[in-house]
């Protein structure tokens, strides 16, 4: 029986560069040989398709060094060809000869972030018509935008956290937003929100650019969160806090049509936290220090809050027109009341994410996961 051949794609423009590196490593790991053929292919920083160099099984941060794709002299740059679809994946000899990749099954766009997480791989991969893990260009998009996200949970009737959205595009970076913090202080005051408050980028993840905010009335402390936001997206969103548990919940629906399945929720634990270490799920926790948290799924909620976390996430799944995977984020108040927080179409993939874990606890293991996504769409 032939293996299907995987394209993996990881790397890429955003600012998650190194952990869609650390995803990828753990996806290919996994990946079962005798029925794959996996085809790592590389996006540098610059937007750069390249093959060779590091193997990127071989990435790690256990050293604190985020790993990054490398356009050096063994890279060989990948050209595609979109009139040829799944027979379109070319490499570039250094004579400047071309040599085909062969045929690809099913493209696995292991990419977080802008340029790969946003629709912009998912429609380049649409116009070559070759099939690809994951959601397809609307939800993509949408959901990279938390703002919009919230448009459409808010118009399909499901609860989102409090919230105003900030344009900083004519905010004067010469005083690091000083003089314009105090009207978005007036748009907070005006809305309602309550301390503490949660500074965003709109279209970014893995908590880049999130400043929490606790001092209410603090201008100078909005200023540098909004300034700080303001470096990965124009676009800022900022939230009221909510006084509940961060529940997050993997949604699969691999195969076009079937009903989508939940997994069992799951929590991110701060190990840290009553020590008065961290106290938001930050970057470092998630990446960089293995013994700041671990993943408890199910989550320590009664059963009647667990189903209720999972019907919401595949009503918020099918609200933004959700396709093979994601993991949507939920906060649940000591009321049992669930709000969804956003949708994550390629969650983070390391055998520790979150949403692997998720499906471990729910019975499908990390390559049987893998497997399922791939077979459902390479059929």
């Amino acid at each position: 029986m032939r293996r299907k051949r995987v394209a993996v794609l990881y790397g890429g423009k955003a600012d998650e560069h190194s952990i869609s590196c650390i995803s990828a490593a753990g996806v290919l790991a996994a990946m079962d040989m005798e029925r794959f053929e996996p085809v790592p292919i590389g996006i540098t920083k610059a937007g750069e398709w390249v093959m060779g160099g590091q193997d990127p099984r071989d990435f790690d941060v256990a050293d604190g060094a985020m790993p990054v794709v490398d356009d050096g002299e063994d890279a060989m740059p990948v050209v595609l060809d979109m009139a040829r679809g799944n027979n379109g994946f070319f490499v570039r000899h250094p004579d400047g000869s071309l040599a085909s990749l062969g045929f690809i099954d099913v493209v696995f766009p292991v990419l977080h972030g802008p340029f790969g997480e946003d629709g912009t791989v998912q429609g380049l991969l649409e116009m070559m018509g070759v099939p690809y893990v994951g959601c397809g260009v609307f939800a993509s998009a949408a959901c990279m935008d938390k703002v919009f996200t919230k448009v459409l949970l808010r118009a399909a009737g499901i609860p989102v956290t409090p919230d105003v959205t900030v344009d900083t595009r004519d905010f004067d970076p010469a005083d690091r937003f000083a003089a314009d913090a105090k009207a978005v202080m007036d748009q907070i005051a005006a809305k309602g929100l309550r301390y503490p408050l949660f500074v965003k980028p709109s279209r970014a993840g893995s908590s880049f650019g999130v400043t929490k905010l606790e001092r209410e009335g603090d201008a100078g402390e909005l200023a540098a969160a909004l300034y700080e936001a303001s470096h990965h997206d124009w676009k800022v969103l900022v939230e009221q806090g909510v006084d509940g548990r961060e529940i997050e919940c993997g949604v699969l629906a691999p195969v076009e049509g079937e009903t989508a399945k939940a997994s069992q929720p799951g929590e991110i634990v701060l190990d840290h936290r009553a020590a008065g270490g961290d106290q938001f799920y930050d970057f470092d926790s998630k990446y960089t220090d293995a013994g700041a948290s671990h993943v408890e799924a199910p989550a320590h909620l009664p059963q009647e809050t667990l189903e209720q976390v999972r019907a919401i996430a595949v009503k918020a799944f099918k609200a933004v027109d959700g396709a093979g995977l994601s993991r949507v984020d939920t906060f649940v108040t000591p009321k049992g009341e669930v709000m969804v927080n956003e949708i994550n179409t390629m969650p983070g993939f390391t055998p520790i994410s979150m949403y692997p874990k998720a499906w471990e606890a729910s019975g499908i293991s990390y390559a049987e996961l893998i497997g399922k996504l791939i077979d459902g769409v390479a059929r």
